[in-house]
């Protein structure tokens, strides 16, 4: 575990935060601002609003479905074994066996190295609206919980970082689960290049000690990401749960029959995408039969065809019959899609929360039927919180440019055209000439009406070129004033590619070494202070 001097929620630190809506930004689908505004067109896709309400609407839910609890806490240890638990977490695992405590719950893919920085984020946001809740409802538990997708197959995905704006590649040619793959020297190559761009900062070394220690030959990834994210979030009670696990798998056995039984998902999923995407932009539907085949280092469809299940690149083909025995011997073979992990991850654990991004509150928006089909209850979906870390000096230029920082939400050739129509002595809108011609070639067609009717159509073409003309004009004034102004718009070009990262959001993009390198554990806890549990906002932190 990473040496740490100061406790988790010690406010060392002070900065500058401020909160805006995830409209502002234009980053967010309108599917996300719609589900945070509570708009009527979403609320027959959910179960429970985002309130203290709705918290303990679900916990009432929760309560009605028997969650094999000793199950769970007995899986958990045998996985911690070798990892040696806090005080803090040793309570949370073992309140697990309390009909009054609940899991607060965000997944994620085990990228290297964390990936990218919202991986982070989300599971702060899970720790921070469990303490929230633990105060505010005293008489009930709350257990945070990072839920690792280490079956995902996508090593394009999850096989790489960025890094001071370069994109480290783990090259290697392993196949099947991504949790499964085993630790290599391609691996720890790029803990080499890290150290080199890290090692100079204050808790530069410490990090790369803690990557050594995770990542070693032959471990294989899911290991080696729990034991990383255990050491960063271990004295805040956090808990991992790795589903690759036939003791947990062989709970969801009933869900999976039915699966191959009635391909029952499908169906679900498919009438209420239907209804969902009368409003939105389509969501992924599933296959009939949302299941894969996992063995060594192979993740398969199972497919159903003419009655028979086969796994063609597996040379693999089972009856209804011949497949049930193989789900009853071999639980841990069976894989959940992105329409029924959901299920799965809802059936082990006691949850009453999932926190998550964009993407995954729009495919969990289309679950809720097949939550109802399994007979699982359906958690709060909450939007996880989502970070803009701005230094002062980025801060202070974007200021002496005459800018919020809000503003550099906007792409920057609109910023360059408000720098300069704020700056300039000039004047450089034919606003006011535009709507005087408009209104001369009216006065014209009316005067011409009485006439002729037929020259209203050659005063139309008139109007038309001569305003063409007009706005092309006013485009070449702001061309030429803009070269007035050629050192600022390289300093908001610069600002750009330093705050949003290949036009993208940060956490979309950034690794957190830099950031922990720099601060260390201070950095989680500045996270920390600034998440919010319920409170659904863009944050902007200038430090």
């Amino acid at each position: 575990m990473i040496n740490q001097t100061d406790t988790p929620l010690q406010d060392s630190k002070i900065e500058e935060a401020k909160y805006i809506p995830y409209s502002s930004t234009g980053f967010f689908s309108t599917l996300v601002s719609d589900y945070l505004s509570g708009d009527e067109k979403l609320k027959a896709f959910y179960e429970h609003p985002v309130s203290l309400d709705g918290i303990k609407a679900s916990i009432n839910a929760r309560k009605g479905f028997d969650t094999d609890r000793q199950l769970l806490v007995s899986a958990l240890t045998k996985q911690y074994e070798g990892i040696e638990l806090n005080e803090r977490q040793t309570q949370n695992l073992q309140s697990l066996l309390s009909p009054n405590t609940f899991t607060v719950t965000t997944a994620h893919q085990p990228n290297i190295f964390t990936g990218p920085l919202y991986f982070i984020y989300k599971i702060i946001h899970a720790i921070k609206l469990g303490d929230e809740l633990k105060t505010n409802l005293p008489e009930c538990n709350f257990v945070p919980v990072y839920y690792m997708g280490s079956e995902d197959a996508d090593l394009d995905e999850l096989g790489y970082i960025y890094l001071n704006g370069e994109r480290l590649v783990w090259e290697t040619n392993q196949t099947g689960a991504f949790g499964r793959m085993k630790i290599d020297k391609a691996l720890l190559q790029i803990i080499t290049t890290i150290e080199g761009q890290v090692g100079i900062y204050p808790f530069g070394n410490e990090l790369i000690a803690l990557y050594k220690r995770c990542y070693t030959i032959g471990k294989n990834i899911q290991q080696a990401t729990l034991e990383l994210v255990n050491a960063l979030f271990a004295d805040y009670g956090l808990l991992v749960v790795i589903p690759d696990n036939a003791t947990l798998k062989a709970s969801f056995n009933p869900i999976i029959k039915k699966e191959l039984t009635e391909q029952f998902s499908h169906k679900a999923v498919t009438d209420t995408l239907t209804e969902l995407n009368k409003h939105y932009k389509a969501q992924a539907g599933g296959r009939e039969l949302n299941l894969f085949y996992l063995i060594d280092d192979k993740r398969e469809r199972i497919e159903l065809v003419n009655n028979v299940f086969t796994v063609t690149p597996l040379n693999k083909e089972w009856t209804l019959e011949e497949i049930l025995i193989e789900l009853e011997n071999n639980p841990e073979r069976f894989s959940a899609n992105v329409i029924l992990r959901g299920v799965f991850q809802e059936t082990i654990l006691p949850n009453i929360a999932f926190i998550g991004g964009g993407g995954e509150l729009a495919y969990w928006l289309g679950l809720k039927e097949v939550f109802k089909a399994s007979q699982v209850p359906y958690p709060m979906l909450i939007m996880r919180n989502s970070f803009w870390l701005v230094k002062e000096k980025y801060a202070e230029r974007i200021t002496k440019l005459g800018f919020t920082t809000e503003d550099f939400f906007a792409n920057e050739l609109a910023l360059i055209n408000q720098l300069v129509q704020k700056h300039s002595i000039n004047k450089l809108s034919f606003t006011e000439e535009l709507e005087v011609m408009k209104a001369i070639y009216q006065q014209l067609k009316e005067n011409a009406f009485t006439i002729d009717k037929t020259l209203i159509i050659h005063i139309d073409a008139l109007q038309k070129g001569t305003l063409k003309k007009l706005i092309e004009l006013e485009k070449k004034v702001l061309r030429a004033e803009k070269r007035k102004f050629s050192d600022e718009q390289k300093q908001i070009a610069y600002l750009n590619s330093v705050l949003f990262p290949k036009n993208n959001l940060q956490e979309r993009i950034d690794n957190f070494s830099i950031y922990y390198a720099l601060e260390g554990s201070e950095w989680l806890q500045t996270i920390y202070r600034h998440s919010k549990g319920m409170q659904q906002e863009f944050c902007i932190i200038k430090s």
